[in-house]
């Protein structure tokens, strides 16, 4: 694939209805979901797992791209192929989490900051070397009582600016995640009033530090109620919210959103995204960038075991089919199994 410009690599990735499996997970997280199924969180069963993932039929014109991490990028199959490679012939892109994770925000130890700018740069000029197209960067903002606090909005979004920044001057697409926790009792309305100022912070930020839009992803969670609220909100609700509050602080020229699933089950993160391609009225392309949305079925059918290697890649292949129909806006409940 000759994409040489940004703006081609973040086209490629969204284009009809393509989206982004998400297997950036750390191994901290990896042993967590390998703790569920009975599986040793070990170097070779991660890199087999997503092997597998990877070698999936469904891979090839579903997914545009592949968010690895740093342990997995430099991984190479049991056939001496690199995972880089295998994914590259699927016919999507191979990406890199670059952000070190989170700490507590100095003012506000209940809020967190995202941490990694330093040596940034390196590291980006190391993955790009290594095959790596585009770059992602999480942020997290959690509503609760008296939170967010404009600080903690102000400082997760600069650093997003200043993180894409450095990527972009890498030759590397930025993916920008800020993320609005479902955890909480909050409403749908609190919901996009916080995105809302999020969203607006954060395209402000990428405007001063000089970031071309056009060769960028945005990567938001979407409107929702927060998941223990007594009141949940229904799929249109969802749909209407999320893309009032998009429409009103994303810039049109923006290539594509690739939303977060967030703790959504499977089908509620495909049904959103089908509603809103529906609804319609905007020029993004809205795809997925789903880790366990699209892997879970998968996981839970592998086991770590070799004889379920075919029936496990069959789940990650219709999850990936499913959430391409959403993002064309073509998905029904009947499609599913």
């Amino acid at each position: 694939m000759a994409l040489e410009s940004l703006e081609e690599i973040a086209a490629y990735i969204v284009e009809d209805g393509r989206g982004i499996l998400a297997a950036d997970e750390s191994n901290p997280t990896c042993g967590k979901r390998f703790d569920s199924i009975g599986v040793e969180s070990t170097e070779d069963n991660r890199r087999d797992y997503r092997e597998m993932l990877f070698r999936s039929e469904g891979m090839k014109g579903n997914i545009g791209g592949v968010i690895l991490f740093d342990e997995t990028i430099r991984q190479k199959a049991e056939d001496g192929t690199s995972l880089v490679n295998i994914i590259t012939a699927q016919g999507a892109l191979p990406g890199i989490k670059v952000d070190k994770g989170l700490k507590p925000l100095d003012d506000s130890p209940e809020e967190t900051v995202t941490q990694g700018l330093d040596g940034l740069n390196e590291r980006c000029s190391e993955y790009e070397k290594i095959g790596a197209k585009f770059a992602k960067w999480r942020a997290v903002i959690n509503i609760g009582e008296g939170i967010p606090t404009e600080d903690c909005i102000n400082q997760n979004m600069e650093a997003l600016a200043k993180y894409a920044k450095i990527v972009q001057e890498n030759k590397m697409v930025p993916i920008v995640e800020p993320e609005v926790l479902m955890d909480g009792n909050h409403t749908i309305d609190r919901c996009l009033e916080v995105t809302s100022k999020t969203l607006s912070a954060l395209f402000n930020y990428l405007e001063e530090h000089g970031v071309n839009i056009k060769g960028t992803l945005l990567k938001p969670s979407m409107v929702i109620s927060g998941k223990d609220a007594i009141e949940q909100a229904g799929v249109e609700e969802v749909a209407e919210k999320t893309l009032k509050c998009l429409i009103a602080n994303v810039p049109s020229d923006l290539p594509g959103i690739t939303f977060l699933s967030g703790g959504q089950s499977d089908i509620d993160a495909t049904a959103h995204l089908d509603a809103m391609n529906k609804i319609g009225g905007f020029d993004w392309k809205l795809s997925f960038s789903y880790g366990r949305a699209l892997q879970h079925p998968a996981l839970n059918i592998w086991l770590g075991k070799k004889e379920n290697y075919n029936a496990a890649q069959e789940a990650l292949s219709h999850r990936a089919l499913m959430n391409k129909k959403a993002a064309q806006g073509k998905w029904d409940q009947s499609l599913e199994k």
